[in-house]
């Protein structure tokens, strides 16, 4: 049953072939991200639909059942994703038309009921379509540590939110780095310097600490309080940034505003090792033959 009480957000199996198209238009392979933002373009959601936050918290409900959109793609064997969380078209995934999408769905719903309750392949289509929302013995593209990463940040005190984007931006390479404090939603938390080769940028940064899309108005807003104070800015979000956003802070003959969303921080966290560790394991292969040659 559609809710009244916010804007439509397309379905899973709905987000399925858009998901397709939108990894095939960016050369067949793409980040979560990239897939997003993409789909959001061919598909023209309007920016209210974006901002729906889905009941976990974490993340909108358009990027939540895109996940799932991707995983019962990778089901169905029409794409697969990397350890670096590329997602990429496999040879069956190029071959697939539009109509196939539905038979996936079914096929991954016939298979998921218990035997006894499995009705033939050419009838599953005239089911009640998959409730993907209600669906317990799966998940979406597995655990994913981002997820518990932003848990840990939008816990942090908003001060020491602004603290931690001091850091990562002390470890990227920028000098005299400041928090100012919180002074409105559009105003600067903080001041940095970035020189790249021989030239100097003034920066000013502001952190939201979102479960959902920033919009444009945010951006609009922040770029007004750098006026006279910045030459660039940075805005960071433990969300995202919906496709207006994004436009706007690229729009021609304004200011330019960098955006560092919640899966942009999340790796560069990692990248930086600040409350992030990775483990590499070592494989050992024993060579008999080396032995035999000795």
């Amino acid at each position: 049953m559609t809710d009244t009480h916010e804007p439509n957000v397309p379905t899973h199996d709905k987000l399925m072939w858009p998901t397709l198209k939108a990894i095939k238009a960016l050369g067949g392979s793409a980040t979560n991200a990239e897939i997003l933002t993409k789909v959001i373009e061919l598909e023209s959601i309007p920016e209210d639909v974006q901002a729906v936050q889905h009941i976990n918290g974490n993340q909108s409900k358009l990027d939540y059942r895109l996940a799932w959109a991707r995983t019962y793609l990778k089901k169905g064997g029409a794409i697969d994703n990397s350890e670096r969380g590329v997602w990429a078209i496999t040879d069956k995934g190029e071959h697939l038309a539009e109509p196939d999408i539905s038979e996936i769905v079914s096929e991954i719903r016939l298979n998921r009921r218990p035997f006894s309750q499995r009705i033939p392949e050419n009838t599953a289509s005239m089911q009640r379509p998959l409730n993907f929302d209600q669906v317990n013995d799966l998940t979406p593209e597995g655990p994913d540590w981002r997820a518990e990463l932003l848990s840990c940040i939008k816990n942090m005190e908003p001060s020491a939110f602004e603290r931690l984007a001091q850091r990562v931006l002390r470890e990227s390479g920028f000098k005299s780095v400041a928090v100012t404090g919180r002074s409105g939603d559009g105003g600067i938390d903080g001041l940095g310097v970035l020189q790249v080769n021989l030239i100097t940028f003034s920066i000013g940064f502001q952190c939201k600490r979102y479960a959902g899309s920033v919009g444009s108005p945010e951006v609009r807003n922040f770029r007004g309080a750098l006026d006279g104070k910045c030459e660039k800015g940075l805005l960071i979000t433990t969300g995202n940034f919906t496709s207006e956003a994004q436009k706007e802070a690229n729009r021609d003959g304004a200011k330019s505003i960098d955006l560092v969303d919640g899966e942009r921080l999340c790796d560069l966290l990692k990248v930086l090792h600040l409350g992030v560790s990775t483990k590499t394991v070592e494989e050992i292969t024993v060579n008999p033959d080396w032995f035999v040659q000795i």
